[in-house]
């Protein structure tokens, strides 16, 4: 039994599609491995403010699975969808012989909060309003990251200077060409005047297929009255966290449907 489970080790889905618009699949996760087999199911639910603005417990929301440490660096959950396509493309990138490992996934409020505040602490010399903007060269104010939704990853390296030569250029390369193949986006790329925000990310993938439907329930509920309960949340109006900052992506990616 061991032999054969390890020869047919692999993550099924299953989605049923719920006819609410506003809802995410049906999912039945079930994990096979050498030792155990792992059987998870979810019912619907629908999209609300809490979710986008990453206020719940992801680790206990069935919507969400514990990749294996196997294809990261860390503990990290992602949706169970999102998951699945990261998979796909890994093995795809496994035949050109390029290696991917996850180094960051989904992060909730409260977590997004501890680095927020912890950075607003580090550069508590500066004025709030440039102290808000150094912050977010590269880090979301809580309830205004993607990585509350379960959508997206940071891949191999956090710093872009990786991705410039060598093994890290190859990464890239490859991620540029084949990524999209499998729903994942580039979306901070470098800023032009139709692409404000956050600066150059090479690491950072979001799978659209979801993260759009996501951003389009964003846009349509979240208003600033819903950012707060963080140090220095009054500057979120200010550096117009919603329009320059959630809304601050690439123009491929905001022409996805």
């Amino acid at each position: 039994m061991k032999q054969i489970l390890a020869a047919f080790s692999f993550v099924l889905f299953i989605f049923s599609c719920n006819t609410n618009s506003k809802s995410l699949a049906k999912t039945e996760i079930i994990e096979s491995s050498i030792d155990s087999i792992k059987v998870v199911k979810n019912p619907n639910f629908k999209l609300t403010k809490k979710i986008v603005l990453g206020k719940f417990d992801y680790k206990n929301d069935t919507t969400f699975v514990k990749i294996s440490s196997e294809y990261s660096t860390k503990v990290v959950y992602l949706q169970n969808e999102v998951y699945k396509a990261f998979l796909k493309m890994l093995d795809s990138a496994k035949t050109d012989d390029i290696e991917l490992k996850i180094i960051s996934g989904t992060r909730n409020f409260e977590e997004q909060k501890v680095i927020w505040e912890r950075k607003w602490k580090k550069y508590q010399n500066i004025k709030p309003l440039q102290r808000a903007l150094k912050i977010l060269e590269y880090s979301s104010m809580p309830s205004s990251s993607r990585h509350h939704w379960g959508t997206d990853i940071d891949l191999n390296n956090l710093n872009n200077s990786y991705f410039n030569s060598g093994k890290g250029q190859k990464e890239h390369n490859w991620l540029t060409t084949h990524a999209k193949d499998f729903g994942f986006y580039q979306v901070y790329t470098e800023k032009n005047k139709d692409r404000t925000g956050y600066n150059l990310e090479k690491w950072h993938w979001s799978y659209l297929p979801l993260a759009s439907k996501y951003l389009e329930f964003y846009n349509e509920r979240v208003t600033y009255d819903d950012i707060n309960d963080f140090i220095g949340y009054e500057q979120a109006q200010k550096v117009k966290i919603i329009k320059n900052y959630v809304n601050g992506i690439s123009a491929e990616a905001k022409e996805y449907k």
